[in-house]
């Protein structure tokens, strides 16, 4: 935005300046942090009064504040100095609201330099008037130009993405899963908490004692919850996946057990839930500032997966995504360069797994590579780099060469880019939920939410 200002010589009475304002949920969150006015009634999902609603209010001094941005850009503009500013309050503004907010000199003094103007800011949609007040500044006495564009950016750490599949998931039936040990307070309230958002109906399966000393630390009431006594971890991993076979639950959730145990008891050939494609770990991230969510795969199950394991990767990588909401994924698979080279085999498998979807071996989406993972995720550097591609700089699901390079990339992301990671394992008759100990209630809530969607597109629901 280019601001140019107006002198004090330039200035009469009766010039008015204004400028529109869209109120969104993620400014009320800026200027909450900024503030420090963390009042529930300002933030979009919460209710602040107590009456059921929540009402996400534009905070008073959020809205005096779009005046001194009129002012501080406009009229007068660069070098504007406040010396008062009073305000009526007429009506409240909240996220959703465009506002229009304009000054109007009424008197100038030769004398100060203090100029007055009248201030107000109304609601487009309707012209309610939301403030009034009087204004007095110090005008500036150079003419001064200025780009804003050089202003640093914000990226607000809000986690839309997870925010919506969970409003997704909620109305669908409870997703009836065997929650395997969880026996300490993270695993036992992950699973908790999804229950009460609807997202899942569990089984607990382990020792009880255990369970019941990890619900007495976290205060949770078991009453009405099922428990299926198992006194190690590999019985109870077996339990579970009976349980699923038996046709009693839809989906298994990893408690506190090794994640080996609960895939040795899924991968039995005669007792486990084999379903033809190799089991496959997809990351669902939300990371902050980027516009959909990034399914990353495989950085926690396969560890050096040759060609054949990368095309079920890949395929249930895409199945996933549409299950999510993504209906025509593109999926980056990626190596350190964008162009095929003989000595390094991930760019091989690259291009072969690219290939394999453009003659239909891989359905569902649009598979290039290799991409680097700057021009995987980025259009500009895709461009640098002359690369023509649909799925170049928009990757919506990124496929790795082997675990290292997955479980360094998803570490990244969750611990350097603030993002939050829901994990699921797919390739068994149904969704395995792999939370990490580390991860937060809203990781596991997402981790549920992800599953049940899941097994709602694939039918079970």
């Amino acid at each position: 935005m280019q601001i140019e200002n107006r002198t004090f010589d330039e200035i009469r009475v009766g010039d008015t300046s204004e400028l529109k304002r869209l109120i969104t949920v993620d400014d009320l969150l800026v200027f909450a942090n900024v503030s420090g006015n963390h009042n529930p009634l300002h933030i979009f999902d919460a209710d602040g009064d107590g009456d059921g609603e929540n009402e996400a209010i534009a905070p008073g001094l959020f809205v005096g504040a779009l005046i001194s941005a009129v002012l501080g850009n406009v009229l007068p503009g660069a070098g504007t100095r406040y010396h008062a500013q009073s305000f009526q309050f007429h009506a409240r503004a909240h996220a959703g609201d465009e506002l229009l907010s304009r000054v109007t000199v009424t008197a100038r003094n030769d004398d100060t330099r203090i100029v007055t103007l009248a201030t107000e800011v109304t609601r487009l949609s309707d012209d309610a008037l939301i403030l009034s007040g009087v204004a007095e500044v110090e005008a500036p006495r150079i003419k001064l130009h200025y780009d804003s564009r050089d202003l640093p950016g914000l990226i607000v750490q809000r986690h839309r993405h997870f925010e919506r599949l969970l409003k997704q998931a909620e109305p669908l039936p409870p997703l009836v899963t065997a929650v395997v040990c969880p026996e300490e307070p993270k695993s036992l309230g992950g699973a908790l908490l999804a229950a009460r958002h609807t997202l899942i109906t569990p089984i607990l399966v382990g020792a009880p004692d255990r369970i019941m000393a990890a619900a007495d630390s976290i205060g949770a009431d078991l009453s009405g919850v099922e428990i299926l006594p198992e006194a190690n971890h590999d019985a109870a991993a077996r339990s579970a996946v009976a349980l699923i076979r038996q046709g009693k639950a839809q989906a298994l959730m990893k408690g506190h057990l090794h994640t080996d145990l609960l895939l040795r008891a899924t991968l039995d050939r005669d007792a486990g839930l084999r379903a033809g494609r190799r089991l496959t770990h997809v990351f669902v991230m939300d990371v902050p500032g980027l516009a959909h969510p990034l399914l990353v795969s495989d950085a926690a199950i396969n560890i050096a997966p040759d060609l054949k394991t990368k095309v079920d990767i890949v395929q249930n990588a895409i199945d996933l995504a549409r299950s999510i909401g993504i209906e025509d994924p593109k999926v980056g698979v990626l190596s350190a360069v964008e162009t095929v080279n003989p000595d390094m085999p991930s760019s091989i498998d690259a291009a072969l797994l690219s290939k394999m979807a453009e003659r239909g071996q891989i359905t569902g989406g649009l598979v290039d590579g290799p991409l680097a993972m700057d021009n995987a995720v980025d259009l500009a550097a895709a461009r640098t780099k002359g690369i023509n591609s649909p799925v170049a700089g928009r990757a919506e699901v990124l496929v790795v060469p082997d675990i290292d390079a997955g479980n360094m990339l998803a570490k990244q992301l969750t611990y350097i880019s603030h993002a939050e990671a829901a994990g699921l394992v797919l390739g068994a008759r149904v969704p395995i939920i792999l939370n990490s100990r580390a991860d937060n209630d809203m990781s596991r809530l997402a981790s549920c939410a992800v599953a049940a969607l899941h097994h709602a597109r694939a039918g079970g629901a």
